[in-house]
């Protein structure tokens, strides 16, 4: 940006990246700070329907459990992430956390640990 300091704001989730024109310096940090809680809708990748690149670009999924999860996935798509967990070598509730903060849904749904109601986007 020239003349000054701009901050361009990217989903690393979507198969393309959007970036929106470059923002001033405290509106950008209000999206931030918005956003910091978790991945907006566009951003969600659905481990039935995720390219392996879109999967590679999940915070947690490294290349083999990627390469897992589409071996997997050609057998029958995963019901839930029950399934997905049971499944997956790697995969318990810890890590299904964190793969879900960082966007990943399995059949439009986050993963929500035992005695907490489900959420959809």
């Amino acid at each position: 940006m020239p003349g000054g300091r701009g901050i361009t704001v990217a989903c690393s989730q979507a198969s393309w990246v959007h970036a929106m024109k470059p923002l001033r310096p405290l509106p950008a940090i209000a999206l931030i700070l918005l956003l910091a809680g978790a991945p907006p809708a566009w951003c969600q990748t659905d481990v039935n329907t995720a390219t392996e690149a879109q999967l590679d670009m999940i915070l947690g999924l490294g290349p083999a459990t990627t390469r897992r999860i589409l071996a997997e996935r050609e057998r029958a798509p995963f019901r839930n992430w029950s399934d997905l967990m049971k499944r997956i070598k790697g995969i318990g509730p810890a890590s299904a956390i964190k793969l879900s903060a960082g966007g990943l849904q399995v059949n439009g749904q986050s993963f929500e640990p035992a005695g907490q109601a489900p959420t959809t986007p």
